[in-house]
Parts: structure tokens; C-alpha cells; sequence
């Protein structure tokens, strides 16, 4: 009995709706609305004067209610009418709903004249004949379609169900418990999603699947944005012309409730294609004014009667800047023109016409100048392609009536490096960053760009559930949100380990993206910075594959495509990247282990084509082309028309073993020049980290060796063996009976024919204090872990989980700047061996100067001092942009002068909001090269 009743609780347990307030039990629950069960469903009834739109959505719900109990519920397009029915209406469009409103059965007054808002609630007796019903209701149009596939996903109907495969756990039983109304509304008004970047993944597909971009590829988009709460599109424009290509795209996106717009350079709802099938002369306002009008006046006739945006403005054909000549004066009489085309076409009342002008690339150098466009106009700011938003609205431009908002990247072409293959995106940065554009009020507009949509599926829901609600979603949520996410398409029992892998496999790819890695990126001799990259990836590898085995066998298509390939393929591509590295420096040192190297980098290139053949085969290939979109081999900012393998090298050996040895930290070997001062970093007892030694062989027999050591205390992993590739000894110490203070002890490698190589090996002994303590020279430390955090009035400390390279962020936020010695601070205890000079090394989330001004600023100082400020923005050059956005982090340096060593508290002030400190490092003499920056201190 104990058991039939868990699992009658576990039927009875609500649907993951994200973050939603659940009404859905799927088991009989007292007072319920019963939807479906035992084969028979309430029947959906919908008045027949209803939006078109919204009829359509309901046959969505109809088929969605079979998918999950196999009852196939009747739509009714008319009176309610028997024991149970479930009632959907747009008020003032239904009748049914708005009797319900009339008798006092429905209080609409949380919804009424919102865009938007939907709302949902089970009624007993709510006319007569129906003894309970459930009603969804929406203040407009897309209100009630939101409301309805809010139903969708809380029945266990994922938005993604035919995107990725995601398929409904069935129940026999749904029943609805909402006494209470439960309602809804979006914060930003206008959300969507751009397709864009194309080819030849997302044309490929639609070539083969639709015959292009067609109403039939459309239709599949649309439901899409809809089941995710957006409402707006700019359409594939590479090769394509939305409203060209196919007279029903633009009917049918207008039917299905869909706004549309066209590109940031696409003015005037036309297609850049439509001018290069249909237009003549140059795209040169100047010099062909006339045929341009009339061009334009054609996309203002084509979509008189459907929702839409304007784009205003102008750009050079095919995205670029437009001819030096041409000035502000000649883009204001452009945009004059374009809004008078408008009033004579669409409406003489141009504030009730949606319009938009993107400040991008150089139109917002042209704004800064001193362009102006009528205050009714939406400003569309835009982040510089890689995340990071240019610019957002001052207290005065809040004021103007057509607002501000954001036009987002997650993905791009063009430089330093096209970015295409893979999602690089990390929740935390998006929530970041449009978290500033929802403090400055930038919240009319949000859309982004998701290349061929997908693998974009995990930022794209949540840069529309983000924009919904952006107060639902504050930081320390992001873990939950990610939980959710996978609990609704995976099931509740790996939900955990999903969320935290696809955090994970994110985070690692923001690093540095695929297309711009290199076999030297990650250090491949200090830290051992390469090596745990390549097993950071391949731990969560081998849990998604672990979790996908043990996962029902219909749901593995959608997690290879939402998990386990993008880790796979980051995991596979960065092995490979840094085999192709330590290929080249073994082959350099004459290890005969570079040979082997080079054919796992071969083995690793066949393995990218695979897990690329595996995709596209999938689910019946469904998916071919979808991976198509080439990501090795680049030697400048765009796409080889080609995967290139990284080159490898191989050397040629001697039949007799010979042997040779390396030490961690160094280039060098034994023999060879400055061998004979080989060296391994400090072993230190505050952090307990062995180091080691590689006996390898430069020739192609086995061969012998040992190692002695001058001191008893120095302990190696083994002191005699057979190397016949190469051998890795770790050096510890049994520090009981290692003396106080600084050590040094010396290792004698001994192999065939005499030879002997000797290691040094400095040792300290110190114990800990309290604080980050220094080894090797150097005190790292992740900003989240912070002994004080002090705030001034009106600010606050927030951190961001996993919005670091390494660990999470810290931010300080509300509006406003503050002087160094008012400003919020962080504390941490450090401690160093020697009195003299230091450099901080400050990392930073990339974070562009998005209020005019000076930039943004930070302090840094030790104990008492006055803090010194470092303005992060006071390097405006091309070159400082591309190195912090490839990077994906910015760092700066400040210098100090410590009078004694012992204990310190180092403090970062945060002048300016909107700075994410990630690490800092301090250097007191000891700090080697490396990407990622040393791992954490020790601390006590």
C-alpha cells in the first residue's frame, strides 16, 4: 500500500511549466476539472468569430491532449455544452468568454486591456448546461494562444517537442485545479528571434526537408516562437525573401499572431534579396532615390494588413557601412522620407505604427554624432556581436515614447572569427547582460540573432522566458531555471546532473569559442592548464553519455541533440586541438610519444565526422545538414570551405631505447640545451599538490631506468620501471619530516648506457595562516569567494553562478557611480612570503561602455592604501576588442608596494555598477603564462 501510494503521488505531480504556477495533476484530485481520462476528453469549445490564430492554437492543445493521454478531445466551435468542457476565448472576440465576464463568473480585471495577458481558472456551473469548466482566457489575440500553450507544457507537451524530438510522458489522467485564477503578462513587448548566418546548415535542411522558406518551414517556426511566449521574426535573409519567396509566409505569420520585421539593414519590410531579384540601379540613395522609394513602397503595399515592424534607416548593400560620403544629414532625410511613405500607405498616424531604428555598428556612431529620428521611433541598441551590449538608454532617452531595446548575438559572421558551429553561450552572461537592458528600461524590444536555430535551443528559451519576466529570473535562480529545463524534456531524476552538464559544457565553450581555438590556446606546460581542460570536457562527456544510457530509449534523439552531442563535440575538438599541441612540442623534445599523439589526432578529426554523420542520421534523418557548418581549419575571420585537420608532425626513431626526461613547468629536456638545470615548481605544503617528472623514450625499444632521491622526506610514485613510450612519476613529500621554511632536494633519473639526469626540486614548508596563501609565487583567488562583502547605500553585491571562466561572477548593481572611497568593496585575506612590489591581474567579464561618459571603473588596493582606479574602458582600439571578446574575458593590471609579507586584505572597489569580477591574481614574481590564469590558492 506505502507503495501504490508513491506512486499515485508521483501521477498526481504537476508538469514542469518553467517557473510557471503548475495546475495540472495527472491523477484524480478533488474539485478538479478532469481534461482526459479512461480514452474520453472534455471537449474544447471556442466561439467561431474568434481570431483565426487562436482557433488554430486550440487544434495545437487538441492534439497535444491526445499526445498525452491518447483521448483525442472534440473542438466545438460554438455553445458550451455537457458535464465538463474546457472553454477558450480572446475577450471581446468570444462570446463565451465574455458572457462569463458579464454573469460574474470570471474576473477578467487582472487582465483586461494588457498586451498580452492571458489567464486560466476552473469554474463550477459557469452557464448552463456545463457543470465545471476550465476557461482560458486572453486579454488579445496572442494572450489566449499563450494561455493555451501554457496548458501544452504544464500537460507535459515541451515547446521543443518537434524541433528536438522531445517527446510527452503519457498519462492516462490530466486534471486542471486552478479555483484560484492564475494569469500572466509579458514585461518586454516585442520578442523574437532572427535567422540569420544561415548556410549551409539551416538552407541545406530546408532545401531538402521543405524545397526552401517556404509556409511549410514557416509554420514549424512560427508554432515554435509561440509555444516559447515570443511574437516577432526577422526571417532567413541570406539567400531568401520572406514575403518573395512564398505568398502565404506573410499571411500565414500574421494569421498565427506572429509580428513581423526584417533584418537591421532590411528597411522597410523588404527583403536585401528582393532588391537583387527585383531592384535596378545601385542601392545608393543618392544616386537612385526614386527607384528605391518605389521599391520600398512595394513592401509597405505587400504587408499593409499584417502585424508588423518597421525597420528604418539605411545600410550598404549586404550589411556593410554605407559610402563614405554619405552623412547624418543624408540618413535623417532618408528616415524622413521612409515615415512618409508610411503615413501615406499604412497610417497618417505614425505613432500607432510600430517603427525601429538599429543602432548598429556604425548608425550608433552616427546617433553619438548627433542623428536624431522622431522621438515615436523604437531605439533598437545592439550588443558589438559577441554578447556585450554597445550602449542602453540614459534617464533622458527613457523618457522618449517609442522606448529602447536590444538586438542580441548568439551567434555571428564576421570578425575576429565567425562563430556558428556550436551553442557558446552561458545563461549567465545572457541574464547579465539583459539584465542591464531590463534596469534601463530597454524593454520594447528584444530580439536575437540564433544562426540556424539550432543547437541555439537552450538560450533561446531562456532569452524569451528572460524577456517574459525578467524579475521571475534573478541570479541565484539561473541554477533552477537549468533544472526545470531538463526535469520537463528529461524527466525529474537526472534533472540535476542535465542542468549542471549543459551549464558546464557552456561555460567551457565560452572559454574560447571552437572556431577560434588553437593547438596552443590552453598552456601545455604551466598549471597543467591544457590537461585539465581536455579532462574537464571529457568528465561531463562521459556523464552525458552514462546519463543517455540510462535514459528511456525514446528520449535519447532529444538528448543527443540538447546535450550529449555539444559535449561530445566540445569534447572531442578540444582533445584534439591540444593532442595537435603536445604533438608538436614532443615531437619538438623528440619524445617518441609524438608519433602516437599525432595518430590520436587523427583518430579525433575521424571522431568530429562521426558524431556529424550520427546527427544527421538520427530520428530517420530528420536532421541532415543541420551539423553541416565547418569549424576547423580557419586562417582568418570566415568559414574554410572545409574541416582542415590541425597539422601534426611525426619524427623518426632509432631502434634502441634512449632516454630522456622533462619536468612540469619547462620546455626544456634532458639532454639537450639547459637540460642540465631542469627544475620542478616548488612543492609546497599549503596546497598539497604533488608535481612531476615524464621519463620518456626518443628511440623505439623499451628500455630501464630508476630514480634516487638525496632526501628521505621527497617521496616519488615509483622509483624504478620500463618505459617503452614514456612514464609519469609524481614527486610529494612526507612533510612531518620535512624541515621548516625552504627546502631543496635533487632527484638523479638514472637509464641505459650511464645516463643520468638530474631535477631539482625546491620545497617550502609553511604552514597556513588564515586567507589565500602564496605558492609558487603567486595568490589566485575567484571572486566569489570573498571573506566581506560591503555594500554603499543604494547598491548591492549579486553573484552570478557560473558567469566565469573558471568559477562565477560578482556584480554590483543599481544605476549609479560612486567615489572610491564611498564605493561597494570586496575583502580577501591574503598571504605572502615577501615584502616589495605586486601586480593584481584583474579578470573581468567583457562588458562594453553602454552609458556615454567615461568608462567604467574599478579600484584595486591592499589593507588601508587609497585604491588605485583602473578605467576598463579607456582602451577603445580595435585590437583591445578583439583580444577580450576572443578571450572571453577582460584583465587589467595594477602594481603595489607591500612594506612588510605576512598577512594582507586585498580589496576590489566597484566605482561603477555593472562590472562582473571573475578572478584575480596576484603576482608576486611567480606567475607563469597561461589562459585560463593559475588554478585557486589554498586558503584557510
Amino acid at each position: 500500500m506505502k507503495i501504490l501510494g508513491i506512486v499515485l503521488w508521483l501521477l498526481a505531480t504537476p508538469a514542469f511549466a518553467l517557473g510557471g504556477n503548475n495546475v495540472v495533476r495527472f491523477g484524480n484530485d478533488t474539485g478538479a476539472l478532469v481534461v482526459a481520462s479512461g480514452g474520453k476528453a472534455a471537449p474544447l469549445h471556442l466561439d467561431p468569430q474568434d481570431w483565426p490564430g487562436v482557433i488554430r492554437a486550440a487544434r495545437d492543445l487538441q492534439a497535444d491532449i491526445q499526445r498525452v493521454s491518447g483521448a483525442l478531445p472534440a473542438l466545438k466551435l460554438g455553445p458550451a455544452a455537457g458535464k465538463q468542457a474546457v472553454i477558450v476565448g480572446t475577450i471581446g472576440r468570444s462570446a463565451l468568454v465574455d458572457q462569463l465576464i458579464a454573469s460574474g463568473k470570471l474576473d477578467a480585471s487582472s487582465i483586461r486591456g494588457k498586451w498580452e495577458g492571458w489567464m486560466m481558472q476552473t469554474i463550477d456551473n459557469p452557464m448552463p448546461g456545463v457543470s465545471q469548466a476550465l476557461v482560458i482566457a486572453g486579454s488579445d489575440k496572442r494572450g489566449t494562444i499563450y494561455g493555451i500553450y501554457e496548458l501544452s507544457e504544464q500537460i507535459g507537451v515541451s515547446p521543443w517537442y518537434w524541433w528536438a524530438d522531445v517527446p510527452p510522458v503519457r498519462h492516462a489522467t490530466i486534471a486542471v485545479s486552478a479555483a484560484q485564477a492564475v494569469s500572466d503578462a509579458p514585461v518586454v513587448q516585442y520578442r523574437g528571434i532572427f535567422l540569420n548566418d544561415e548556410a549551409p546548415a539551416l538552407t541545406g535542411w530546408a532545401k531538402q526537408r521543405y524545397g526552401g522558406y517556404n509556409h511549410r518551414f514557416y509554420e514549424k517556426v512560427f508554432e515554435l516562437i509561440l509555444r516559447l511566449r515570443g511574437n516577432y521574426l526577422w526571417p532567413a535573409m541570406w539567400d531568401a525573401a520572406f514575403f518573395d519567396d512564398d505568398p502565404l509566409n506573410g499571411k500565414l505569420a500574421d494569421e498565427y499572431g506572429i509580428v513581423m520585421g526584417t533584418s537591421h539593414h532590411e528597411p522597410m519590410m523588404r527583403a536585401q534579396k528582393a532588391w537583387h531579384r527585383h531592384g535596378t540601379g545601385p542601392w545608393d540613395y543618392q544616386r537612385n532615390e526614386q527607384v528605391l522609394k518605389d521599391f520600398w513602397r512595394g513592401g509597405l503595399r505587400n504587408t499593409r494588413d499584417y502585424e508588423k515592424v518597421f525597420t528604418l534607416g539605411m545600410r550598404g548593400d549586404g550589411d556593410e557601412p554605407m559610402s563614405e560620403e554619405s552623412n547624418v544629414a543624408l540618413l535623417q532625410r532618408i528616415v524622413r522620407d521612409q515615415r512618409e511613405m508610411i503615413t501615406q500607405e499604412i497610417n497618417p498616424r505614425l505613432s500607432e505604427v510600430p517603427q525601429a531604428w538599429a543602432l548598429y555598428k556604425e548608425v550608433q556612431e552616427y546617433y553619438e554624432k548627433g542623428m536624431r529620428v522622431p522621438d515615436d521611433v523604437l531605439l533598437l541598441w545592439c550588443d558589438d556581436n559577441w554578447g556585450n551590449i554597445r550602449r542602453l538608454p540614459t534617464a533622458e532617452e527613457r523618457k522618449r515614447p517609442g522606448g529602447a531595446g536590444v538586438y542580441y548575438h548568439f551567434d555571428y559572421v564576421g570578425g575576429p572569427r565567425s562563430y556558428k558551429w556550436l551553442n557558446v553561450t552561458p545563461l549567465p552572461k545572457v541574464w547579465e547582460q539583459m539584465h542591464l537592458a531590463w534596469k534601463h528600461e530597454a524593454t520594447r524590444m528584444w530580439i536575437v540573432n540564433v544562426g540556424d536555430l539550432k543547437p541555439m535551443e537552450v538560450p533561446i528559451e531562456f532569452f524569451l522566458s528572460y524577456a517574459w519576466n525578467p524579475a521571475k529570473w534573478p541570479a541565484e535562480r539561473l541554477p533552477e531555471y537549468l533544472k526545470l529545463w531538463a526535469a520537463r524534456e528529461f524527466g525529474q531524476e537526472y534533472a540535476a546532473d542535465i542542468a549542471d552538464i549543459v551549464s558546464k559544457y557552456t561555460r567551457y565553450n565560452s572559454r574560447r569559442r571552437p572556431e577560434m581555438l588553437e593547438p596552443t590556446t590552453y598552456s601545455l606546460l604551466n598549471y597543467r592548464e591544457a590537461e585539465r581542460v581536455v579532462e574537464d570536457y571529457k568528465t561531463i562527456a562521459k556523464r552525458a553519455q552514462d546519463v543517455s544510457a540510462k535514459l528511456p530509449a525514446a528520449r535519447r534523439d532529444a538528448f543527443f541533440q540538447l546535450v550529449l552531442h555539444p559535449v561530445q563535440a566540445g569534447a572531442v575538438l578540444n582533445e584534439m586541438m591540444v593532442s595537435a599541441g603536445q604533438n608538436r612540442l614532443y615531437a619538438k623534445q623528440g619524445r617518441a610519444s609524438a608519433n602516437a599523439l599525432a595518430e590520436r589526432v587523427r583518430a579525433l578529426f575521424r571522431e568530429d565526422a562521426a558524431l556529424t554523420r550520427r546527427y544527421h542520421t538520427i530520428n530517420g534523418g530528420k536532421w541532415n545538414h543541420m551539423m553541416s557548418q565547418t569549424h576547423l581549419g580557419y586562417t582568418y575571420w570566415n568559414q574554410p570551405p572545409r574541416n582542415v585537420m590541425p597539422a601534426v608532425t611525426e619524427i623518426q626513431l632509432p631502434e634502441a631505447g634512449d632516454m630522456g626526461v622533462a619536468v612540469e613547468g619547462s620546455e626544456q629536456v634532458w639532454p639537450g640545451p639547459g637540460g642540465d638545470a631542469l627544475a620542478v615548481p616548488t612543492l609546497e605544503m599549503a596546497d598539497g599538490q604533488p608535481r612531476f617528472i615524464d621519463v620518456f623514450n626518443r628511440g623505439s625499444k623499451p628500455f630501464a631506468y630508476s630514480i634516487r632521491s638525496d632526501q628521505r622526506w621527497l617521496k616519488v610514485s615509483q622509483t624504478k620501471g620500463a618505459v617503452t613510450s614514456e612514464q609519469r612519476v609524481w614527486i610529494s613529500a612526507n612533510w612531518n619530516d620535512v624541515p621548516e621554511g625552504e627546502q631543496q632536494a635533487m632527484l638523479t633519473v638514472s637509464g641505459p648506457d650511464g645516463a643520468e639526469a638530474k631535477v631539482r626540486v625546491p620545497v617550502r614548508k609553511q604552514h597556513a595562516a588564515p586567507g589565500f596563501t602564496e605558492t609558487n609565487g603567486v595568490v589566485s583567488i575567484e571572486a566569489e569567494h570573498y571573506a566581506r562583502a560591503l555594500a554603499s547605500a543604494g547598491r548591492q553585491w549579486l553573484r552570478v553562478p557560473d558567469h566565469g571562466r573558471t568559477l562565477s561572477g560578482m556584480t554590483s548593481v543599481e544605476a549609479g557611480s560612486a567615489g572610491a572611497e564611498q564605493a561597494s568593496h570586496l575583502e580577501y585575506p591574503v598571504v605572502l612570503h615577501k615584502a616589495g612590489e605586486v601586480t593584481v591581474q584583474v579578470t573581468l567579464a567583457p562588458t562594453l561602455k553602454f552609458q556615454p561618459g567615461q568608462g567604467l571603473r574599478y579600484g584595486i588596493s591592499f589593507d588601508d592604501e587609497p585604491p588605485q582606479i583602473v578605467n576598463v574602458h579607456a582602451d577603445q582600439s580595435l585590437a583591445h576588442w578583439e583580444k577580450i571578446v576572443g578571450d572571453g574575458a577582460a584583465q587589467f593590471t595594477s602594481k603595489h608596494r607591500l612594506p612588510q609579507a605576512g598577512a594582507h586584505t586585498l580589496k576590489f572597489w566597484a566605482v561603477d555598477p555593472g562590472l562582473v569580477v571573475q578572478k584575480l591574481v596576484i603576482d608576486a614574481g611567480g606567475l607563469e603564462p597561461s589562459y585560463l590564469g593559475p588554478p585557486e590558492s589554498p586558503r584557510k
